[in-house]
């Protein structure tokens, strides 16, 4: 049975470059491999028929082999080749893939995905409570409109590199051992650029600023990131972007402190009203709220408002307002005022133990530690 045209088992006309000789093959890989395709012995004909095609046409010497014999000029070096030359050409075609799982190193292509980007974004905590969008400006690496990312000038394109014929890697030998690494001339990516493009020079990337419209969820907290997914820098050599992430660090509130989905306040109140009990009004988020202040109460007491506080961003039920008891020691005394303390003093005096039941037992303490 004669053997098929490997320009014709690629779809690709014989003056195809690299690129669309690897892309061809790429979709016809992907289309006949065997793990997609059990049990169907053409597609699996059709797999190993390009292979073979693109193991000769993307070898530069094989592929001027093929170029003036035809299959005479390929088939001995093919035989030697074997199995493995064409997982070989396999690996080479996919090997932007596998370097993009595998965090982005650089192969033969020189594909790289984009860098993340983070971006700190102040908000109120009115506005983490609630929720809101916002539009942020940030600086980033786009690919050139000029050259579309190839990093050459229009017209032109990057030329196959002569030092490592297009692998990104050379081998240097010392004595018994044999060293591989990166092509000191196109730094891995197998291509060099003779022409550069005159707006991005050569770098396929140029610097820009862009907004982006952000929604803050309800109940973000402080240190939460949001992550936007390809908004981050632009990849090399046509690789994917990367994320922009957006960390959230909540203002100072003048009046509340933030405590997961709780809310925590100090609530001063005169002496008076802690003595005699009253009823005071105090802030939340949704306005404002009446609390009954019980007789006698102490400074540090805490009052728990319930669904007061902050809805969380992964819980369905909201937070409490705490509210801290400061009893405030009154200032700028006028002279009935002086009287009137100093007459209920001498009450508190002749009566302590009743009155001020905790200073009482201070002082006994303190009496036992010296007198032990």
């Amino acid at each position: 049975m004669p053997k098929k045209d490997y320009y014709e088992v690629l779809g690709v006309n014989r003056d195809a470059s690299e690129e669309e000789i690897r892309k061809a093959y790429r979709k016809l890989a992907m289309k006949h491999h065997p793990d997609r395709n059990p049990d169907n012995p053409k597609s699996e004909e059709h797999f190993k028929e390009a292979k073979q095609a693109y193991e000769i046409l993307s070898d530069p010497e094989k592929r001027t082999a093929y170029d003036q014999f035809g299959h005479a000029g390929v088939d001995q070096q093919a035989g030697m080749a074997g199995a493995g030359a064409g997982f070989g050409g396999f690996a080479d075609a996919f090997g932007d893939i596998f370097s993009d799982i595998f965090g982005g190193a650089r192969g033969r292509s020189g594909v790289y995905r984009g860098a993340d980007l983070r971006y700190n974004l102040e908000i109120t905590l009115e506005e983490a409570a609630r929720g809101t969008d916002t539009r942020i400006r940030i600086p980033t690496m786009a690919e050139c409109e000029t050259c579309h990312g190839s990093g050459a000038k229009p017209g032109t394109k990057p030329v196959t590199c002569s030092t490592c014929g297009g692998h990104g890697q050379v081998r240097m030998q010392q004595g018994f051992f044999s060293i591989q690494q990166t092509c000191p001339k196109c730094h891995g990516s197998g291509k060099v650029i003779p022409e550069p493009c005159a707006t991005c020079h050569g770098a396929g990337r140029v610097k820009q600023h862009k907004t982006l419209s952000v929604k803050i969820p309800v109940g973000i907290d402080d240190g939460d990131r949001i992550r936007l997914s390809g908004e981050g820098e632009a990849g090399v050599n046509g690789g994917p972007p990367g994320d922009l992430y957006v960390v959230i660090h909540l203002k100072v509130h003048p009046v509340f402190t933030r405590d997961h989905s709780d809310l925590h306040c100090e609530m001063p109140i005169s002496f008076t009203a802690a003595a005699l009990g009253g009823e005071i009004e105090i802030p939340t988020l949704d306005g404002s709220a009446k609390l009954k202040i019980p007789a006698e109460t102490q400074s540090g007491k805490v009052f728990r408002l319930r669904g007061k506080g902050i809805k969380g961003v992964r819980s369905s039920s909201y937070g409490d307002l705490l509210c801290h008891v400061v009893v405030e020691t009154p200032v700028n005394l006028t002279p009935r005022q002086r009287e009137l303390l100093t007459e209920l003093e001498a009450i508190n005096q002749r009566d302590g133990g009743r009155h001020n039941p905790r200073a009482k037992s201070w002082m006994d303490k303190v009496r036992e530690f010296f007198e032990s």
